[in-house]
């Protein structure tokens, strides 16, 4: 372990945000760079000899959190690296974007304020990558077998590294321009910088990892020439179809889906446009859906210049210290403040949207709403409660439904679905369709960053095992938790 009283003299410390006037004018990281570094070897300390690691579980990846929390409170930073990517491969990603449910099934955070795993896990992983500890680790030798796995985020990306380091022969197929998925079009510069995402692509080529972009398999590659030309396929097309909001108004100029509107921020980052098509600039800006799409929404917002910055959720507002029925060890739903809300704007709960108003130009000016109660777990509109608000620009933040089906990804390869429309696998994450298995979002539903990741590293050990009849991949001790049937 690490400090044995580090639990009872050393207080909770999280990384120190730059002041707010200064970050909404650009769009770097929100937090002060190397602040964690004087105190994350105190904060590791805080971790426990507690007999039973309940973070191992509440991590779907099974990180050795309590082993690399050893090595930082040593300063032993090379061995926390070792011990921190033998469980995770892109560490970076998940320390910046992973909500920590490690941290909610933390034996201190009983009745104290738990361990900062999340902050001492991207501490580590910067070390490293300052420290030249992050290397290429390309085979021994080449199976002779090809595998393409269509999609680049988090879960595509994960597969394609560990079967790379298997000796198989991996092409990535994206259809956006670069690699990334939503961690590069989704997700704003100013919650994880591009930079991270850039050299861990440049450590995979060195592997010998193809990628392959603007090429979407479905439309641009037929799935059946894909087939033939590999010995197995992994889908990792992530759950891209956005929920959207069938009420009056929605055609109106100025209504759009949040995967429109935060793809053309990051193109402008990445210095592909001068300005934003699709611009808050000035205007009064309305976001439905309080959840981290919605805030990455406001935090863009903010960047833009707008006027106003309101946040629309359907739920009651949570509460703040653990409901009854979320009892420790289990991820509680709590009143999260990101640095995005820190930022300014108003959030409303228990409302919905009822329709749009425009004016003579077809311009989005107005939302009407009322609030809801829920009734046997349906929301209902309170009488007597419309009303309405100023929203010149109005971005759609309420979720994704499943695996795009326009593209006829889906039907080329025949596979079938699970009852919520998911691509449906068995437990060695295979689909219906021999030597085509399915990982992340597009088998599993929207999830979290840490899942995708963990399912890419569980389909990879599938897919191996497929190829070669064995596997010496690692892969998470709980790869699922819901039944995987085809």
């Amino acid at each position: 372990m690490a400090d044995p009283k580090g639990f009872l003299t050393t207080g909770r410390e999280g990384a120190e945000s730059r002041p707010v006037a200064d970050r909404v004018r650009d769009w770097n990281e929100v937090y002060v760079p190397g602040s964690l570094l004087p105190i994350i070897s105190k904060q590791a300390g805080r971790c426990m000899d507690c007999g039973i690691p309940f973070c191992h579980n509440g991590c779907p990846l099974g990180n050795l959190i309590p082993e690399w929390n050893d090595y930082a409170y040593r300063e032993d930073w090379a061995a926390a690296s070792e011990r921190l990517h033998a469980t995770n491969n892109f560490p970076e990603f998940t320390g910046r974007l992973c909500p920590a449910p490690c941290e909610s099934a933390c034996v201190l955070a009983i009745n104290q304020p738990a361990v900062t795993i999340k902050n001492v896990e991207v501490t580590i992983v910067d070390k490293a990558w300052d420290a030249g500890d992050v290397t290429p680790q390309p085979p021994e030798r080449l199976s002779g077998k090809t595998v393409a796995v269509i999609g680049s985020g988090p879960a595509g990306l994960a597969a394609a590294q560990q079967l790379t380091r298997a000796g198989h022969t991996v092409a990535v197929y994206e259809r956006a321009d670069r690699i990334g998925g939503l961690l590069r079009y989704g997700i704003p510069e100013f919650k994880m910088e591009k930079v991270h995402i850039n050299r861990r692509i440049e450590q995979m080529r060195a592997e010998g990892t193809k990628f392959r972009t603007e090429v979407e398999i479905g439309r641009d590659l037929d799935a059946a020439k894909l087939r033939k030309r590999h010995d197995a396929v992994v889908i990792a097309a992530g759950a891209t179809t956005s929920r959207d909001l069938p009420v009056p108004g929605r055609e109106l100029n100025g209504v759009h889906l949040a995967m429109e509107y935060l793809p053309l921020a990051n193109k402008v980052q990445e210095g592909d446009l001068v300005t934003s098509p699709i611009s808050a600039e000035g205007k009064h800006v309305v976001v439905i859906g309080g959840g981290d799409t919605g805030a990455d929404c406001v935090g863009t917002a903010h960047r833009q210049g707008a006027a106003s910055v309101t946040q629309l959720e359907i739920m009651p507002r949570p509460g703040e210290d653990r409901p009854a029925h979320q009892p420790w060890p289990t991820y509680p739903m709590l009143y999260k403040v990101t640095s995005a809300h820190e930022e300014g704007g108003t959030r409303e709960y228990a409302v919905s949207t009822t329709r749009f108003e425009g004016d003579e130009n077809g311009d989005v000016q107005w939302l009407h709403l009322a609030e809801v109660e829920f009734k046997d777990g349906r929301p209902e509109q309170v009488p007597g409660t419309e009303r309405r608000i100023p929203a010149q620009l109005v971005t759609l933040a309420m979720g994704f439904t499943g695996t795009d089906r326009a593209n006829g990804l889906v039907e080329q390869f025949g596979v079938d679905l699970d009852e919520r429309g998911n691509i449906a696998r068995d437990a060695d994450y295979a689909t219906s369709v021999d030597g085509v298995f399915v990982a992340g979002d597009a088998g599993r539903g929207q999830s979290l960053i840490v899942w995708a990741i963990a399912e890419g590293r569980s389909a990879a050990r599938g897919v191996d095992r497929y190829l070669t009849g064995t596997s010496t991949l690692q892969a998470p001790v709980r790869p699922t938790d819901r039944p995987l049937t085809v």
